[in-house]
């Protein structure tokens, strides 16, 4: 492979103010509760979410995961590392309904650990600790639904102010120490932070050094995309959207695979009723009433672009044309529409307990998570940074990636009395910023991922 060094580059697109000491890393979720006692059916969530909402054997149809459960890559032997701020109080219990309703066996094992320092008490009326249990149920639960068989591992980092750049630095810290004690294969984050609300270049790239680590020892990195198209947050508080086109990091990072997210449109069996398309509901009045309570739009897409800190890698040489002389995500997608949302069960304070269907990026990077996993069975050990294979398979057309060629992640807003369309990016044949290079038949890419990596 070639090598990845660190970039010294910083260009801000635009003239986007940097915000110091102001980065937030905050979770990607987007839930609303539906039940206590059973999941909602099909008519329930078409009449409360506008929206159907897909159980685990829907979604292991859809990606046609049987014929690998036939054969026994269920990920076992492999552990799915899920990083989260704070975690859930309720998680080992929540999961163990969550398995009974869908008939799922428990995973060999579900250790928690906080190698960053203890995690304070939970507290039911801080909603930061509150959104990241939600994160925290729907990374478990849908790692796990994809890799029944793979080993869970959660690490819960303390989330405080350090250097200007909220929780990140515990980040680096937590995973750092899980693949110095390899620990695990593969890492989900479902969390993220506009690149442009880093106060400079340096105060990024000094963040990175997981990632260089993780590429030293053959361990996975994934990150979400991001849940707002084209365009992100650009305040702490999660209020307000760039004007114009951005990205967020972890994803954009070059030693990370960023995950987009796509809409499924399945039958009660799981079946496609139409192709895969990018993920975008923020022009969907009845999704936006569901999630916003107003007929929007709202920014409700899959992120994908163009990084203003990273050059393009050798990798994406081939789709220079996509991307220029920049770093481009997502590099591939899974199921993320708010039009198409999947249960989950929790029971932890400061939020209704029972089943919340959710979607969002941090939906598709957990799901993609257990898909690394039963491709590290399939290899017998870690694939390690997975890119060049993913653009390699792209490139030869293999059966097992499936081109999105289909929707794309322009978002509109109202703020600050004004109005704002924040131009995106197309699905088209091929590699797009809106799709990455597609997504997956996992009974066919898992052993081509498999081959692909080691053929590296």
């Amino acid at each position: 492979m070639g090598a990845l060094a660190l970039v010294s580059a910083f260009v801000v697109l635009g003239g986007a103010p940097a915000l110091a000491a102001q980065i937030t890393v905050r979770p990607g979720v987007i839930s609303r509760w539906a039940s206590s006692s059973q999941p909602p059916t099909r008519a329930q969530c078409l009449t409360e979410f506008a929206a159907p909402c897909y159980v685990p054997a829907q979604i292991q149809t859809a990606y046609d995961e049987r014929p690998l459960f036939a054969q026994g890559i269920t990920g076992a032997g492999q552990t799915i590392v899920i990083v989260d701020p704070f975690g859930s109080p309720t998680i080992q219990a929540d999961l163990s309904v969550f398995d009974r309703q869908f008939g799922l066996p428990d995973p060999p094992s579900l250790r928690i650990i906080q190698p960053a320092g203890p995690v304070p008490p939970f507290d039911p009326t801080n909603g930061d600790m509150v959104g990241w249990a939600g994160e925290t149920t729907l990374d478990v639960e849908w790692a796990h639904s994809i890799a029944p068989g793979a080993n869970i591992l959660l690490v819960e980092t303390p989330v405080s102010e350090t250097e200007g750049t909220a929780g990140f630095p515990q980040i680096v810290e937590a995973e750092n120490y899980v693949i110095d004690h390899h620990l695990g294969g593969v890492i989900s984050q479902s969390f993220s932070a506009t690149e442009q609300t880093f106060p400079t270049a340096q105060s990024l790239l000094s963040l990175r050094s997981a990632y260089i680590n993780a590429d030293q020892h053959g361990v996975t990195v994934l990150a979400a995309s991001g849940d707002s198209g084209s365009t992100d947050y650009s305040d702490a508080a999660g209020t307000l959207f760039f004007t114009m086109p951005v990205t967020s990091w972890p994803d954009s990072d070059p030693l990370v695979t960023g995950v987009g997210g796509t809409e499924l449109q399945l039958n009660a069996a799981g079946v496609r009723t139409a192709p895969d398309q990018a993920w975008n509901d923020t022009y969907n009045q009845a999704v936006n009433q569901a999630t916003f309570g107003d007929n929007g739009p709202n920014p409700l897409a899959g992120g994908g672009g163009k990084s203003v800190i990273f050059p393009r890698p050798w990798y994406q040489d081939g789709v220079a044309d996509i991307v220029g002389d920049q770093r481009g995500v997502p590099d591939i997608a899974m199921s993320a529409a708010c039009s198409g949302l999947v249960d989950t069960y929790s029971t932890y304070g400061g939020a209704p307990a029972g089943w919340s269907p959710a979607c969002g990026t941090s939906e598709a990077t957990p799901m993609f998570a257990g898909i690394v996993a039963l491709a590290d069975q399939v290899a017998h050990h870690p694939l390690g940074l997975i890119n060049p294979a993913l653009y390699a398979l792209s490139a030869d057309h293999a059966p097992g990636l499936i081109d999105v060629t289909k929707g794309n992640n322009t978002v509109s807003f109202a703020q600050n009395q004004a109005f704002y369309t924040v131009p995106g990016f197309s699905a088209g044949p091929g590699y797009d910023l809106a799709s990455g290079v597609g997504t997956v038949d996992a009974g066919l890419f898992v052993p081509e991922l498999a081959w692909a990596a080691a053929a590296r």
